[in-house]
């Protein structure tokens, strides 16, 4: 096999097990898929989990490829594709679940509806740590929730990763946004120009100090459990709570009284069914705009991974001592 014919990818074969950093076929696209030169990989906490053997909706069979956030550059386009050309620099969420190759590999046959064109003002490391973190926050915020000016929203997790890029969003639409996390945030929080709260707060006194006991009129749950359990406690009547991880049991008694609503997000849906990704390339085309225009700044890590060092940056993020997504820089 030619040189030029194989790539360097990390395969998970177990669960748990380390990543086996070997040689591979490199793919060709087929009709429909861009063949795309990774640059950088974005680490989800998804992909700790699948690692894990922890994620059965992720449907990731293995041996595998992980890695769902990507950025790189155009190599190669399969037929029926008219919007990318070789040289492209792009990004998206494009596999690692669903059986589909993940980013942790050199190069990847990507479906092109999952795609978009890179924000010209990102580099390689900073578009790479976007993909799930903008389509779960936009699907939750404009999609379902339909945010709009002068709202008040409150972000549960304001410093996370979805968290982090809801705050931006939701004050680009022109919203009065607050934003809960942890002492150690409130310093960035503020810095996105969100009013912060500390997570550890009663419902009632938030409530109370920032809406006069009214309640917030959107609240983006980005946590999940007793998290939200307490956003119903925290909407304001006729509001709307939305989830990306509302996978518990819940009572819906303080939502019902309040005559509110709620709404999912499953961002991985379209991946893993077939139906809807073009919107996923959508999302991300629009979102390129605000960035571009300086309305989303991403938070990434400053330290470096590579293939070698994957799992050094999953133990990282399991212990929660990561500044930022944290991102895997693939071999050129």
């Amino acid at each position: 096999m030619a040189t030029n014919d194989i790539m360097q990818a990390a395969v998970l074969d177990a669960p748990n097990a380390p990543f086996r950093v070997t040689s591979l076929a490199r793919p060709s696209p087929e009709a429909g898929q861009v063949l795309v030169r990774i640059v950088t990989s974005g680490v989800t906490p998804l992909d700790t989990k699948i690692h894990a053997g922890q994620a059965a909706h992720a449907r990731h069979p293995l041996p595998n490829i992980l890695g769902m956030d990507m950025a790189g550059v155009v190599e190669a386009t399969g037929s029926g594709v008219s919007g990318f050309r070789r040289g492209d620099e792009v990004y998206g969420l494009t596999g690692g679940i669903g059986g589909l190759q993940g980013s942790l590999a050199q190069y990847a046959a990507v479906d092109a509806d999952l795609l978009a064109a890179k924000p010209a003002n990102l580099t390689m490391r900073e578009a790479g740590s976007l993909p799930l973190n903008i389509i779960t926050a936009w699907e939750g915020l404009i999609d379902r929730a339909q945010v709009r000016s002068g709202q008040t929203v409150l972000i549960q997790g304001g410093a996370g990763g979805v968290g982090h890029v809801a705050v931006q969003i939701a004050r680009a639409l022109g919203a009065r946004v607050f934003a809960t996390g942890s002492p150690g945030d409130k310093a960035y929080i503020e810095q996105l120009g969100a009013t912060f709260i500390d997570y550890k707060t009663p419902v009632a006194d938030y409530v109370a100090e920032h809406t006069a006991g009214q309640g917030f009129d959107l609240v983006y749950d980005t946590v999940g459990g007793a998290v939200l359990d307490a956003s119903f406690n925290a909407v304001a009547q006729f509001g709307h709570v939305v989830s990306a991880l509302g996978w518990g049991t819940h009572a819906l008694a303080p939502l019902s009284f309040r005559a509110a609503t709620y709404s999912g997000v499953f961002t991985l849906l379209p991946i893993l069914t077939g139906k809807g990704r073009a919107h996923h390339g959508e999302i991300l085309r629009q979102a390129t705009e605000m960035i571009e225009a300086g309305k989303i700044v991403p938070r990434i890590d400053p330290r470096h991974f590579t293939l070698d060092t994957v799992l050094d940056a999953y133990a990282t993020l399991r212990d929660r001592t990561a500044k930022g997504r944290l991102v895997v820089d693939l071999p050129g």
